[in-house]
């Protein structure tokens, strides 16, 4: 059975190119691409792309209805079936501009890829993520035991995430030199750091709580003094594994290596939360508890637009829009209290003088016009 087909290889090849240095997407973003098109192939027994008819796209979707996802055994969620429409979709708009191909595919043929209205409001719905208390991140930390090198990086990764608010994949690329203790500074440079988008911003360290603070600082010493690490050292070492006394590979210490992925920081967090008896929160989760930490004790427009930017959002509306959402048992408290103080609205606002009142609006309508451009 035919398992690619020339002309496909060659087209899908410029493509990929285009999405790579054109849209300048990242190579993840590349590899998803390139998995959908394999996909729809591989439903059409490869068929020449040239010979392309609506009817490819309809039981291509089909196929992906009754698909079943081998880690959960349930179908696909609605937003994996969207997002590799989506990507067929652009390919085939993209197809129909082609020559060879132009003549054969229509742009309009590319929306035979849409999901229908209600499936599409299915996808793109915003839901509550469970996000982690200061109180359960402080029980996990102090589950960690301290008394090897690999559970003081353990221990350590899981405060420095609270502190810092960096990504795990940037975490997995820092150096000692990004990280500026006695100031409270995170240097992330896209030059070294993989940050989101390549973006380059220095961020300061949450007030978390002194406690936190200090296990970072002590592990930073552990490193300089007792391991004698540099600064183009890795700030989360990756684990050395040999044989050890039994003849058995296995963890033995750190080696002076980065991370190559953020795939062995969440299975860290895995292992730290279960022990300690907690659900499992990926780091990205803490990103939220920065941001509902921020949301209480933040007192002005300046103040919240501060830790907006340590968290590395050029506009507040971002941290607002994709972090701040009030979580359910959140909303109900506030609710009720509201409640409580009817016959007093108006009050605490009638104490702001007109200058206060003004910087407020003044700030959000700021906002408002940058995201206008």
């Amino acid at each position: 059975m035919r398992k690619h087909h020339p002309d496909n290889e060659r087209i899908k090849r410029r493509h990929l190119q285009y999405l790579r240095e054109a849209k300048r997407l990242s190579e993840a973003s590349v590899d998803q691409a390139a998995a959908a098109i394999a996909a729809f192939e591989a439903s059409t027994g490869y068929r020449d792309f040239k010979k392309f008819h609506i009817e490819q796209a309809r039981k291509f979707k089909r196929d992906l209805a009754d698909q079943i996802n081998p880690k959960s055994g349930k179908p696909l969620a609605k937003a994996t079936v969207r997002s590799r429409l989506m990507a067929l979709k652009a390919f085939f708009q993209w197809l129909a501009g082609k020559q060879g191909y132009r003549s054969r595919i229509g742009y309009s043929d590319a929306e035979y890829f849409n999901l229908s209205a209600n499936d599409t409001r299915i996808a793109r719905a915003v839901r509550e993520r469970p996000v982690p208390s200061l109180e359960q991140i402080r029980k996990a930390i102090a589950g960690i035991p301290t008394e090897t090198d690999i559970q003081l990086r353990d221990r350590a990764l899981i405060a420095f995430t609270l502190l810092s608010g960096a990504r795990d994949n940037a975490i997995a690329s820092m150096s000692l030199k990004h990280v500026d203790v006695e100031r409270r500074l995170v240097h992330q440079d896209a030059r070294e750091v993989r940050t989101k988008r390549a973006k380059t911003f220095t961020s300061s360290f949450f007030p978390v709580g002194d406690d936190i603070e200090v296990i970072v600082i002590e592990y930073f010493a552990h490193l300089r003094t007792n391991l004698l690490f540099g600064d183009d050292d890795p700030l989360f070492p990756a684990t050395q594994v040999a044989l050890n006394e039994a003849g058995v590979f296995a963890a033995v210490g750190l080696e002076r290596q980065h991370w190559t992925n953020a795939t062995p920081i969440r299975r860290i967090f895995k292992n730290v939360f279960e022990a300690a008896g907690l659900t499992y929160f990926n780091p990205h989760s803490f990103r939220k508890t920065l941001v509902q930490l921020g949301e209480r004790i933040c007192r002005t427009p300046e103040e919240f637009k501060a830790w907006s930017q340590s968290l590395g959002h050029e506009q507040v509306l971002t941290t607002f829009t994709s972090y701040g959402v009030v979580s359910g048992e959140r909303q109900a408290e506030i609710m009720t209290a509201l409640k409580s103080q009817q016959g007093t609205e108006g009050e605490d606002f009638d104490q702001l003088d007109d200058a206060a009142i003004e910087r407020i609006v003044a700030a959000f309508r700021r906002e408002a016009r940058a995201i206008r451009g």
